[in-house]
Order: structure tokens, then sequence, then C-alpha cells
């Protein structure tokens, strides 16, 4: 049987700029995926798994999904080393962001 566990990370976040989440330490997992609940988006936004071998220096990991509109998005992760983050920012402009940010990972 596999090990799973979801972990709320932003809880009805509002954000205007760019925000990465709190670092999460998920070495043990062999997969993960977040999930972006945007309740009100204005402009156009970018979000990318942010990986780490200590939870300290970031640097991109994979595509980024790009959003404008309230709905549920994903991004799935595979050969992330030990920590994890989701970064997003509004691709150009002024933009507002209300969302909740869920980490799931699989072992």
């Amino acid at each position: 049987m596999r090990v799973s566990h979801t972990a709320v990370i932003e809880r009805n976040g509002r954000f205007d700029t760019h925000f990465a989440t709190e670092p999460y330490e998920a070495g043990w997992a062999g997969e993960a995926r977040w999930f972006l609940r945007v309740a009100s988006a204005t402009g156009r936004w970018a979000v990318q798994t942010e990986i780490s071998p200590d939870g300290h220096h970031w640097c991109a990991h994979g595509e980024a999904v790009r959003f404008d509109a309230p709905g549920l998005y994903t991004v799935g992760v595979t050969q992330f080393g030990g920590w994890l983050r989701l970064a997003a920012h509004p691709e150009q402009g002024e933009a507002h962001l209300h969302a909740q940010v869920y980490l799931t990972l699989k072992e």
C-alpha cells in the first residue's frame, strides 16, 4: 500500500505581488502535486515549483502554469530532492490573487 499525505500550505491567502509558500520537506516522497484553488484573480499569474537541497537556496523546477481566472489548477512534480515550495508572480502590471494551496505527496 502506498503512503500519501496532503498538507494545506496556504489557507485563504491574499497576494498582489510575487510570493512563495513556506518550504516543505518532502524527501521521503517519490512524487508530489500542488493544487491551487483560486477563489478570485485579476491579471495573469504564473506559478511554478521550486526545489531546494536544504530549504534555503531555491531553483525553478518544471514548467510554469499560467492562469487569469478562478478555478482549480495543478502542478505535478517528480525528481525533486528534499524540499519543495510553490512560487507565484503576476506576469505584468497590477494583479490580485485570493487562493488556497495544497500539497499532496505519495511514496
